[in-house]
């Protein structure tokens, strides 16, 4: 982002030279006309006498020096406007990298199975985004099969999401009550989802406000209570259900529609009554506050919802909230992330970059470049922050690396975590010391831990 508004200031110095000769030329060369076309009228009309005449032509003469005088000026100032011009170029260079190559494996896409792979993910994000007809094209050209079952069910979203931009709800209230049963047992994280753009690619990122992840970095993990399974189930369901909702898409709809109806005045009071009693009634367990907060709003009707305490209930970007809830819940039926695979690798990719160039042009330096072509891991680790982890991490505490499918985490019978790999350098014998406390144990008693 930074190198983006550093080339964007020197774009800025030169259409602000350009507007200020532009300025100045035009004032000097209008007069210039106007001059002109005076002495043009008046000796087309005889105005002037043979005494004046000399006069006239002197005229003439001044102003086609002075013509001369200031084109030869604005072609100097221009030709000085080349070195402004030039520093917008010197400030891509230095700012961008022309060659990523070097940051990825060269025959990463000789494999026609990642070709099409990379297409696909491509082909689903148009889709996801409504653009069907670009979608169909790189279909045809690219040669991947589409199964026209993957495709009607984004073409009716696209058809419910641009009737919401509309402002026009029954479509998508529609399709909520036909997938009551399934978007009921579907549980989200708390509202409101936060937006905001990466500052590496400036594409937006969509995480829950309360997601804050951290490392696990070892530690003791206390022996599971010896409970029954169904209790611990139901301990479970309790838990996810204090924190996470099911969806709320079905009563935002509703709720959306009876503000629009008691925004229109006193005269639909009694219509905006009927719709609370008719739709309401089912959604009083969940949201009992929001709807004792509707029906708090129709006293204010007559003076003005705008000028009531309720003004912050209908405010624009309600209706954005509401696409986002309907986006959500469209991916999870369809089985997708919120955020498609190509948002996702542009954002990741655009933050780890800047280090993989610097890393790169210091492995070149020493030359050492086997060392990353050797390998199926990056030579560096990057933290893409929290809203690029999508499982929890173990690093072991002994050796100070991240677990791994062949170096899983291992749990000690003393409740102590380590790595695969420092299990088996404390020694394969049949007893060996826990290296945090002095309980001693076989190495076969250790269990694998899935996060």
């Amino acid at each position: 982002m930074d190198a983006c508004l550093a080339v964007d200031r020197e774009v800025d110095k030169v259409i602000s030279r350009f507007k200020d000769m532009s300025k100045s030329y035009n004032v000097v060369l209008q007069q210039l006309i106007d001059s002109l076309e005076v002495i043009q009228n008046d000796w087309r009309t005889n105005a002037i006498k043979d005494e004046n005449k000399e006069s006239s032509i002197n005229d003439v003469s001044n102003l086609i020096y002075k013509s001369k005088e200031k084109t030869q000026q604005l072609a100097i100032e221009h030709r000085e406007l080349h070195s402004t011009v030039s520093k917008v170029g010197k400030a891509i260079d230095r700012n961008f990298v022309s060659d990523f190559d070097a940051t990825c494996k060269e025959d990463i896409f000789n494999d026609p199975k990642n070709v099409t792979f990379l297409n696909y993910i491509i082909c689903q994000h148009f889709y996801r985004q409504g653009n069907l007809d670009i979608a169909d094209e790189l279909v045809m050209e690219s040669g991947i099969v589409i199964e026209p079952s993957i495709r009607e069910p984004f073409a009716k979203l696209k058809h419910i999401k641009e009737s919401l931009i509309k402002k026009n709800i029954y479509p998508a209230l529609e399709w909520a009550k036909e997938n009551r049963a399934v978007l009921d047992t579907q549980m989200y994280p708390p509202y409101p989802l936060v937006k905001r753009i990466s500052s590496a690619s400036n594409l937006p990122i969509r995480i829950p406000y309360h997601a804050k992840r951290t490392k696990f970095s070892g530690g003791i993990m206390k022996p599971r209570p010896k409970t029954k399974k169904i209790k611990r189930m139901e301990l479970a369901k309790k838990i996810l259900q204090q924190f996470y909702k099911s969806s709320a898409l079905e009563f935002k709809l509703h709720q959306l529609a009876f503000l629009s109806i008691i925004q229109k005045g006193v005269e639909h009071q009694t219509e905006a009554v009927a719709y609370a009693r008719a739709n309401f009634s089912q959604f009083v367990d969940r949201y009992e506050k929001e709807i004792q907060t509707m029906m708090g709003m129709l006293l204010f009707i007559p003076q003005g919802i705008n000028k009531s305490p309720y003004s912050d209930m209908v405010q624009e970007n309600m209706w954005d909230e509401v696409i986002e809830l309907f986006t959500r819940d469209a991916c999870t039926l369809l089985g997708l992330s919120f955020d498609s695979l190509l948002n996702v690798s542009v954002n990741a990719g655009c933050a780890a970059l800047p280090a993989l160039l610097n890393i790169k042009h210091v492995m070149t330096q020493r030359k050492v470049n086997d060392i990353w072509k050797g390998k199926d891991e990056l030579p560096i680790e990057i933290d893409l922050d929290s809203e690029h982890r999508y499982h929890s991490m173990f690093a072991c505490p002994i050796l100070r690396q991240q677990s791994s499918d062949t170096n899983p985490p291992m749990r000690l019978i003393c409740g102590h975590i380590i790595s695969k790999d420092a299990l088996q350098k404390l020694g394969t014998s049949t007893k060996l010391k826990c290296p945090y406390c002095p309980m001693e144990q076989s190495s076969s008693e250790a269990k694998h831990i899935c996060f």
